[in-house]
């Protein structure tokens, strides 16, 4: 079922969306403060796609497919909650990726904290965080105003600088919102 805030239209992800991810996820530009790189072929991005499927179906939440509301049928980003592995920490990790187009509009912020809200309100999850490079500014000020704070530098990425870890509790998110 599909979830709509102010401007945005999310749907879980579905097989078919492995072209889009690729678009996005393919894109150098999407790409850079990711050390990883952008994916390499549609075969790299079908096969996230099916890790992702795998999670909505073992945690009952996971990635969407983002849209703007007006425009439900054009994928501009993808992104959710899911559980994460980072440097022998596992975490409930908000993570979100935008076409190129959408950036500047504040839909990052939108997604986030919809997501969060989403985390604590549906699944009465602990905490939420976001691993974040040191660098990437526009990021950090979404984590920020989504209610996220610095936690500690990580380690996520062999032979590149640390990230940065962000984290919300779910006392803290109550706090804020009650």
């Amino acid at each position: 079922m599909p979830i709509i805030t102010s401007r945005l239209h999310l749907r879980p992800v579905i097989i078919s969306d492995g072209n889009d991810l690729f678009r996005i996820y393919g894109d150098p530009a999407t790409n850079t403060f990711n050390p990883a790189g952008p994916y390499p072929d549609k075969d790299y991005a079908r096969d996230v796609l099916a890790r992702w499927l795998k999670h909505w179906e073992d945690y009952s939440f996971g990635n969407w497919a983002i849209s703007l509301r007006d425009n439900p049928e054009k994928i501009i980003g993808f992104g959710g909650l899911s559980i994460r592995n980072y440097a022998h920490t596992s975490i409930n990790n908000l993570g979100y990726r935008f076409s190129v187009d959408s950036w500047g509009n504040g839909l990052a912020t939108e997604f986030a904290n919809h997501a969060v809200s989403y985390g604590f309100s549906e699944f009465s999850l602990p905490d939420i965080s976001a691993v974040v490079r040191a660098n990437h500014l526009a990021s950090q000020k979404v984590l920020t105003n989504a209610g996220l704070r610095y936690i500690r530098d990580i380690h996520d990425v062999k032979n590149a600088p640390a990230s940065m870890l962000f984290t919300l509790t779910h006392a803290e998110w109550n706090k804020k919102s009650g």
